[in-house]
């Protein structure tokens, strides 16, 4: 049985999601929440109440991000949130200034997926965001860095240049690599393989091009350095991995 399907079929059995929601309660680090259709928060763990400026949940569900957040983080939350219910696509490692106060200096990394019902339709999106290292810098520093991160996730197929990047960011190459390194624990090479893997792994999961041709569109040499990241990352060969998250065609 397919792991995906033995999933599908256990949750089924499960009478009621708070069961699986309560957990992320417990976790002091990520703050974790729920929306609907309309942009409202149906489910906030206390991290996320934190960023939403609310002492319990209570306070916050049914409101939304107008309501919470600072004017100038606004749009570019629902901008997200909007591509990931059209395109049923996730936002995946996005960093961004914390969302709790406007001039925050403090970076987090946000991932968003979208949530479907019975019948497939996207009825919601579930997120959770993580501080960065507990490491702070000046406010313009970040949105340099954070304009490099984005750079990578559009252009992840294109060759790295740092040079060129750093430029962008205002920074010197080697002040680029360091800054970067420590907000994220990791060197812009090692990020962008990152970001070519995980886009990687949706083709492979979404689509029947040959694995030659999945590796040249993310951004590898060729299939023989494409295999051996993707091995080394995800535990199983590419062909394998399309074997077991194999997505079946709509009926």
């Amino acid at each position: 049985m397919k792991t995906p399907k033995l999933r599908r079929e256990f949750l089924k059995k499960i009478a009621d999601a708070d069961q699986i929601i309560q957990l992320f309660t417990l976790l002091p680090d990520v703050s974790f929440f729920i929306k609907d259709r309309d942009g409202r928060f149906v489910a906030l763990n206390r991290l996320a109440c934190e960023f939403c400026g609310v002492t319990t949940e209570h306070e916050a569900l049914g409101k939304n991000d107008w309501d919470l957040f600072p004017p100038s983080r606004v749009p570019d939350y629902l901008a997200d949130d909007r591509a990931v219910m059209e395109t049923g696509q996730p936002v995946l490692n996005r960093l961004e200034p914390s969302p709790h106060r406007a001039g925050s200096p403090q970076l987090i990394i946000t991932n968003k997926v979208p949530l479907r019902d019975n019948r497939g339709e996207i009825v919601g999106v579930a997120g959770f965001s993580r501080r960065v290292a507990q490491v702070r810098y000046a406010a313009s520093v970040l949105h340099k860095l954070a304009g490099a991160v984005e750079y990578l996730h559009k252009h992840f197929a294109e060759p790295l240049d740092s040079g060129q990047i750093a430029k962008m960011s205002g920074l010197s190459v080697s002040q680029f690599e360091r800054t970067f390194r420590k907000a994220l624990g990791t060197s812009p090479r090692q990020y962008l393989v990152r970001i070519r893997l995980d886009h990687a792994s949706r083709r492979l999961a979404e689509s029947d091009d040959t694995v030659a041709a999945l590796a040249l569109e993310c951004g590898f040499y060729d299939q023989s350095h494409f295999s051996k990241a993707f091995t080394a990352h995800m535990g199983m060969s590419p062909s394998r991995y399309r074997e077991e998250h194999r997505q079946p065609a709509p009926a």
